[in-house]
């Protein structure tokens, strides 16, 4: 098959790429998820999706970034569709379920203020410390992050120990927690 547009990747190149990204993407989901399962299904989703959409993707730019930002997306909107629509549990004897039809607005309020705060929080960082974070957060290793600044693995080991560290002091300062063992 001959390809038209030498800027699209073709489908045997693009089935390549997305392997060699395989464990990348199931580590990724599974960080988003915390749940093997939901996490299996993030992964398949997207790689339904971009399996489907290939012929969006141009090569020369980052796949894996690309990959990424489809499964960060899907999961956002996954868990949009959720808070949406609660399911409640009715205990009489039929064991019935009811949408409840409800919206959390408040929480998602709350958790987008949250969310606001962090990524402030995030960007107030030092860059030898912000950067490792963020690239371990959006699915690197540890081992990648120490190749591409060409540092010993300790000390990105270390930076994000850091990172998370500080975030954790400033966030518990600011909103007053007392237990931010999830953090961990």
């Amino acid at each position: 098959m001959l390809n038209k547009n030498p800027s699209r990747v073709n489908s045997t190149a693009f089935d390549a790429k997305f392997h060699h990204y395989t464990t990348i993407l199931q580590s990724y989901a599974y960080s988003l998820t915390r749940d093997l399962e939901n996490s299996r299904d993030l992964f398949q989703e997207t790689a339904f999706r971009a399996f489907k959409n290939m012929d969006k993707f141009n090569e020369g730019t980052n796949f894996k970034a690309w990959l990424m930002t489809i499964m960060k997306n899907i999961f956002i909107n996954g868990y949009r569709r959720k808070a949406k629509q609660r399911t409640l549990y009715d205990g009489t004897e039929n064991l019935h379920f009811i949408n409840s039809g409800e919206q959390t607005v408040s929480n998602m309020g709350t958790s987008e203020v949250m969310m606001k705060e962090l990524t402030t929080l995030v960007k107030e960082l030092e860059d030898p410390i912000r950067i490792p974070f963020e690239m371990h957060f959006e699915g690197y290793k540890y081992q990648e992050i120490a190749d591409r600044f060409d540092v010993p693995l300790g000390t990105i080991k270390s930076r994000i120990f850091i990172a998370r560290k500080e975030l954790k002091s400033k966030l518990k300062s600011r909103f007053q927690f007392n237990d931010l063992a999830s953090m961990n």
